[in-house]
């Protein structure tokens, strides 16, 4: 049966609405007012920071029919578009991403793409991952204990490699990871985030500039330069833009995984023993990506025309937020959702979302961890956290979610 909510116009005030995204109880695990929401009302309204009321859709099967549906526009500047943070929306202008575009523009900038990111490209950096992996141990076990796994570990290997990919000096990594830190965080203000993407923008088209000048090709920037820049398809703005949105999603997604995902792997020595043995190391990063699911504010979407979703209609104009962190314990689909299950099969998570916007790292994105877990935990074997759970500083307030500092021993 088809429930449609009259309202008077995308985002009006609804009283009693749950503001989103909700404080969580356990560091691992989405709000319990989400698990309640996903059970009672999958598709409900919910406030924002903005006082806006966006729709927020919960189960799986709604979040995959939100994310497939062309209907509903990623595009940051359609009316009604639920944003995450003033400072998102504000850099966006600047920096425009084509992950919050429509086709075909969306389609345009990601075929461009689309073959620096397929299986067989990154199975050719599994090497170079590999040889970034056992430098850094070797970092880490020549350091006094104990010793910061973000810092050490989690951050630079990401970075290394979208570095080596991108062609950006890794020894610019204080200049561009801290400025992705204020690209990721909800808190930073108008100001502060357009003064971060200024920066970074200027500084690769600085690289673009260099490549299209010299002609190599030797890496992304310079591929994007001489074939798409020189022949007047890109701008050298649009090529930094494009470089902008690899260099910080490139790190800052993988980074947290390793941390948080380390942190969780050893809550159970049973679970940690089958990824140090190699015996589910695949079937572990599946896991954790689905259990920890770092994109934890949901994918944002607004509706171009009247569509039903759940049962419920919801208008042209309407703001959507797919809730991928509760949608990857939907009951219906996996069994004792909120059980770390190394061995699980299948396992259909939306952690990189679906549809046209999936995200185009996702490969890369499990090659790191493949490596970077199991390579880790048989380093250190006896590899434990040196700081109580409840004083571990989370990443709430990022759009990232995962630790800031994890101290470990071994």
């Amino acid at each position: 049966m088809t429930v449609t909510v009259e309202t008077t116009g995308a985002g009006t005030p609804e009283s009693g609405d749950p503001h989103y995204p909700m404080a969580r109880q356990c560091p691992f695990d989405p709000p319990r007012e989400l698990t309640e929401i996903q059970a009672q009302e999958p598709v409900r309204r919910v406030t924002l920071w903005d006082g806006s009321h966006p729709w927020l859709v919960t189960r799986h099967a709604d979040v995959r029919a939100v994310l497939a549906d062309q209907r509903f526009s990623a595009d940051v500047f359609t009316p009604g578009y639920p944003a995450t943070s003033a400072g998102v929306t504000a850099r966006r202008k600047n920096a425009p991403s084509f992950i919050a575009m429509d086709d075909p523009q969306h389609a345009f900038f990601r075929r461009m793409l689309i073959s620096e990111f397929s299986v067989k490209a990154i199975r050719r950096l599994q090497p170079m991952i590999t040889e970034a992996v056992d430098d850094l141990l070797d970092g880490m076990a020549a350091t006094e204990q104990p010793v910061d796994l973000v810092q050490a570990f989690a951050l630079p290997l990401p970075s290394l490699v979208i570095c080596r990919m991108l062609g950006v000096p890794y020894a610019d990594h204080p200049f561009f990871q801290a400025r992705s830190h204020t690209l990721v965080d909800t808190r930073s203000s108008v100001e502060d985030s357009v003064a971060a993407s200024d920066e970074l923008l200027a500084y690769l088209e600085g690289l673009v500039a260099e490549r299209e000048t010299s002609g190599s090709e030797d890496d992304l920037l310079g591929r994007l330069a001489v074939r798409h820049v020189r022949t007047g398809e890109l701008t050298r703005h649009q090529a930094a833009s494009m470089g902008l949105l690899l260099l910080v999603a490139g790190h800052e997604t993988t980074a947290n995984m390793i941390a948080l995902g380390t942190l969780l792997l050893l809550q159970d020595p049973e679970q940690t023993a089958k990824v140090r043995d190699g015996e589910a190391v695949e079937g572990a990063v599946e896991e954790l990506l689905r259990l920890l699911t770092v994109t934890h504010f949901g994918r944002r979407r607004v509706a171009t025309e009247d569509v039903e979703i759940g049962g419920v209609t919801i208008r042209a104009g309407e703001g959507v937020v797919a809730a991928g962190e509760i949608a990857n314990r939907d009951p219906e689909v996996f069994a004792d959702p909120d059980t770390l299950d190394v061995d699980r099969t299948p396992n259909h998570h939306v952690a990189f979302g679906h549809g046209v916007h999936q995200c185009l790292g996702q490969q890369l994105a499990r090659v790191e961890l493949q490596v970077a877990y199991p390579a880790l935990l048989r380093r250190f074997p006896g590899l434990q956290v040196d700081t109580p759970l409840d004083e571990i500083a989370f990443r709430d307030a990022m759009v990232v979610y995962g630790v800031h500092e994890l101290p470990v021993r071994w």
